[in-house]
């Protein structure tokens, strides 16, 4: 990763801590404190998913999230979980996942994992914030807050995920004058998920490449800042969250050798 390497030497490295003290470790919990508003309670990830994907929630019902596994305990397919989610007339959001609609949490089955609920992400936002991202837990947490959310063409959340569209969108935005611009890639994320080490790595050097090193000219170039950290880690070996502090590369224009 040769673009981080230069940050690195060129800037500032610290770290920090995004998973709030009791609070578990997601994207739902970690975007929130990265943005400048963290929760004081866990949020309810259903109502960051119906967020992101535009579904309105009636009065008196709450949106559950809920994933569909294997037996081993694995993501089930995308077809499944569609299937899954007619028998249960859920909305199927994405790959495992759904969204259910009721008054009272859905119980959870071998096949079927259903999250709690809680509050939503709350803002105000330190500052106006254009967030580039796929249609995720950083659109919806990002809705939530009050950002502008910019979801390009071809932004999966995945690792197949189109970076240079998100470099374009990202740029875009600067040109616009947006104080801050958050570019979201949940590839690496997702591959640790699916145990599949090479994959992160994989991910890690295409976000270097084809994201970094184009990002860093454009923001040097407006006498901006540029800021590299994970939300959270994921452990491709067991593919659980951790809460430890995240490691945090700050690179200010001036900075930059020449």
């Amino acid at each position: 990763m040769p673009m981080l390497d230069r940050l690195a030497a060129d800037g500032t490295t610290n770290v920090l801590q995004t998973t709030p003290p009791g609070l578990a470790p997601g994207s739902e919990t970690c975007i929130p404190t990265l943005l400048g508003c963290p929760p004081a309670q866990q949020p309810g990830r259903g109502r960051v998913d119906a967020a992101a994907h535009g579904i309105d929630v009636p009065d008196g019902l709450v949106p559950w999230r809920a994933d569909v596994l294997g037996e081993d305990g694995s993501r089930a397919s995308a077809a499944r979980a569609a299937a899954v989610a007619a028998d249960l007339d859920a909305v199927h959001t994405r790959g495992h996942r759904l969204l259910i609609l009721s008054h009272t949490r859905p119980p959870s089955t071998p096949g079927l994992t259903v999250w709690d609920d809680g509050p939503a992400p709350a803002g105000p936002l330190p500052r106006p914030t254009a967030i580039v991202c796929a249609t995720g837990a950083a659109a919806g947490v990002g809705r939530l807050l009050g950002a502008h959310v910019i979801v390009p063409a071809g932004a999966t959340g995945d690792v197949d995920t189109d970076l240079d569209a998100k470099r374009r969108a990202a740029a875009a935005a600067i040109d616009e004058g947006w104080p801050r611009v958050v570019v979201h890639v949940g590839a690496p994320d997702e591959a640790a998920h699916r145990f599949d080490r090479d994959a992160v790595i994989g991910a890690l050097e295409r976000i270097d490449r084809q994201l970094l090193a184009p990002l860093a000219d454009v923001a040097y170039a407006a006498g901006g800042r540029l800021t590299v950290c994970p939300d959270h880690e994921t452990d491709p070996a067991t593919g659980r969250h951790s809460a430890a502090p995240v490691r945090v590369v700050r690179c200010e224009a001036q900075a930059v050798r020449a």
